[in-house]
């Protein structure tokens, strides 16, 4: 699984002009999931964001989470970020999961956020979606499951 997770002082996702989620303070998470993805990959990329600790203490230091905070997360789900442009100019989406999978792995992460005791709200699976935020910092972290970045 592959995520741009980003610091969020509000954060809101829009199908067809009606608001499907929306956050203040917390993490926007835009999430892939590839083709060899697993329940493994989901929890590890949960548990990461959980404890990531990219919000200021008192003394504008990166040591809090967004748990010590009481921040949320917004969780879309983002196939594009399997894109390979290796080879041209055109995306080619063949190491992103086939929806079936995607949408499972990508439901059982974010019970993985909300069993963490965090609230999680999300966007729409497989639907147009139009993401707007404000960037806090800007932060802005990519994670990968397989650690390859």
């Amino acid at each position: 699984m592959r995520a741009v997770v980003q610091r969020v002082s509000r954060a809101k996702v829009t199908v067809n002009g009606s608001t499907a989620g929306e956050i203040g303070l917390g993490l926007l998470v835009l999430l892939g999931v590839g083709r060899d993805d697993t329940d493994a990959d989901a929890t590890y990329l949960a548990d990461k964001f959980s404890g990531l600790r990219i919000f200021e203490d008192e003394d504008g230091k990166m040591n809090r989470n967004v748990v010590d905070v009481g921040g949320s997360v917004l969780a879309v789900s983002q196939f594009t970020l399997y894109g390979d442009v290796r080879r041209g100019k055109r995306p080619s989406f063949d190491a992103a999961a086939p929806p079936p999978s995607a949408r499972r792995l990508y439901e059982f992460f974010v019970e993985q956020i909300r069993a963490a005791g965090l609230r999680c709200e999300t966007g729409r699976f497989q639907e147009t979606m139009q993401v707007e935020l404000v960037n806090d910092g800007p932060v802005t972290i990519l994670l990968d499951s397989k650690k390859q970045f």
